[in-house]
């Protein structure tokens, strides 16, 4: 890898937020294109975050600092990702279903897509079925995130799954969260689950295709 570029690898691994945006600047610079920045360095950079919180290498203090870091160089990079017209890998919705105000979760995983080269909005928490469709309508988003941390709000992203189907949303939905399971997921009629927000940049680009 050029030096410019495992710079920033090092740096969104590391989670240095002080200096990954001078080195994203020098690398633009350099006339690094911006795919070849994205793709070579940051995203890379990302799947081995992913890779590192797979073999308990990092935990999710770690994960969050170096998603930080990545977002630092993006906020560097997007105008010149605009500028050349470089299209996003897909667009996401992203929230915690209506009554759960839990965030870490979801936050870490709108990061890893944002990384992954998927724009992402991110609703916040306590998302109604409603505001989780009224969004993906208008952005013609390709994918929904439900989230839910509380065994008792559970019951809201089945709600919420149910009425993106009744209303024919051609979005598909992924589901996360610490009580969430796969089995839960498939009675629900979710199209993918994710584990840990290491694997839901994989199953986003799945469902996606």
């Amino acid at each position: 890898m050029e030096p410019e570029l495992q710079t920033i690898f090092d740096q969104i691994v590391s989670g240095d937020i002080k200096n990954i945006q001078a080195s994203m600047q020098s690398a633009l610079e350099a006339k690094f294109t911006p795919d070849t920045i994205l793709n070579k360095a940051m995203k890379a950079a990302m799947e081995e975050v992913g890779r590192r919180f797979e073999r308990s290498e990092f935990f999710v203090p770690e994960m969050l600092i170096a998603a930080n870091a990545m977002q630092q160089g993006l906020a560097i990079l997007k105008p010149h990702m605009v500028e050349v017209g470089l299209k996003p890998v897909g667009k996401v919705v992203i929230g915690t279903v209506k009554g759960d105000l839990h965030d870490i979760g979801k936050n870490l995983v709108a990061m890893m897509l944002e990384g992954g080269g998927f724009e992402v909005l991110d609703l916040g928490t306590d998302v109604s079925p409603e505001a989780f469709f009224e969004t993906a309508q208008a952005i013609n988003a390709d994918l929904i995130g439900l989230s839910a941390l509380l065994t008792t709000t559970m019951e809201n992203m089945r709600t919420t799954v149910a009425y993106l189907r009744e209303q024919n949303c051609a979005a598909r939905i992924m589901v996360g969260g610490a009580p969430v399971t796969q089995n839960f997921a498939t009675d629900i009629g979710a199209d993918g689950y994710a584990t840990d927000a290491s694997r839901s940049v994989a199953l986003a680009k799945k469902l996606s295709v």
